[in-house]
Order: structure tokens, then sequence, then C-alpha cells
């Protein structure tokens, strides 16, 4: 069995959360990798949160449960409350950055934060639509296991259609992810305090 990297991706219905895990594991399937998608739609069209997990490694994958993710991802301020059982000392906490008061919600037990404006970035310089594109590079940059071509190739899947209407899109998005990789560096990264306590152990479902 080879390295497994676990990605937990929250937010709130109609946030692309689960189009972004879709195009993750696809990627790196495409890459020859070996990924696990599992979607928990809850009652996100009537306001819940939408969670996503997904695996993905070189070798076999042997469960479709973890306790704690590597990359946690959180896109509104309830998504953070949903997703901090999975936060431990090695995992990198993505947060959108750009709603106010979010981070007095953020969890105790996280090794590194990323706050990522998504929103911010999206309205001000692409389009507020792709702001989950942004999250969505942030995430390929923090993880550093999928090659952008197979990202762009499992974007172009997904939203190929789209792409034929309105050919715009297309650099639009893919202009989207890369920006949402550039903001993955070292010093946009603060380590966060590790409390002595130790996190109470979780499964997903």
């Amino acid at each position: 069995m080879g390295k497994i990297t676990r990605i937990v991706l929250a937010g709130e219905g109609g946030q692309g959360v689960q189009s972004v895990a879709e195009i993750i594991a696809e990627a790196a399937n495409k890459a020859g990798k070996q990924a696990l998608y599992i979607p928990n739609f809850g009652v996100e069209q009537r306001g819940g949160v939408s969670v996503a997990y997904v695996q993905i490694s070189d070798g076999n994958i042997g469960s479709p449960k973890f306790k704690t993710g590597d990359i946690v991802v959180a896109l509104s301020e309830r998504a953070v409350r949903r997703t901090g059982k999975y936060a431990g000392p090695d995992t990198t906490y993505v947060y959108d950055s750009s709603i106010k008061g979010i981070e007095g919600e953020l969890p105790k037990y996280a090794g590194r934060f990323l706050p990522i404006p998504a929103i911010d970035i999206a309205r001000h310089d692409f389009h507020p639509r792709v702001f989950n594109i942004i999250i969505l590079g942030a995430v390929v940059g923090a993880t550093g296991v999928i090659p952008l071509e197979q990202v762009k190739d499992a974007i172009e899947e997904k939203l190929g259609y789209k792409f034929e209407k309105q050919p715009e899109l297309r650099e639009l998005n893919f202009r989207a992810m890369e920006r949402g990789m550039e903001l993955v560096d070292a010093k946009n990264m603060r380590e966060s305090v590790i409390f002595k306590e130790v996190a109470p152990a979780y499964e997903i479902f």
C-alpha cells in the first residue's frame, strides 16, 4: 500500500464541493493513481452542509473510512464546525478567509492553516462562480500529488459542455485554478498552536 492522501471538503449546498471532489478524483485516476470519492450530500438542498471525502494513493486504498484528513477544506462557517473533528497535528486546514469571523471557529488541533480569500479573488479578478475552482487549485497545490495537466483534463471532462457553448469559460476556469495553486506558498501558511490534549477520534460515517 502506497502513501495515501486523505482530503475532506465541505461547504454549503450549491458551492460546488462535490464537483471539486469529482474533479480531484478523476484527475488522480488520469494520473494513474487510485482514487476513492465518497459524497455526503446530507440535506444540502434544504440548506445543509455538503461534505466530500477523497482518498488518493499510488497503491490500493484499504478502507473508505478515515479519522483524520491530510487536507481539510471548509468553505463556510458551518462547514468549519462540521469538519473540525477531522483535523489533527499533521492536517493542513484550508478555509475561505473572505468570510468574516470564520477564524474564531477554526479547530484547535490543525497543524497548519491555509487561508484562501477565494470569494474575494473570484469576485474581483475573475467571476464569482469560479471561486470553488480557485479552491480546487489550492487543494491541488497543497497535496502536490496530481499533475496540472491531468487536473485540466478532468475540468475539461466535467465542464466541457459549458466550454463548447462559451469557449471563454475554459480559459477563465484554468486561470482561476492556476491562481489557487499560486496562493499555496509557505509564506501563506501559519503554524497553529498544538494543544497537549489529544483530539477525539471519529469515523466519517
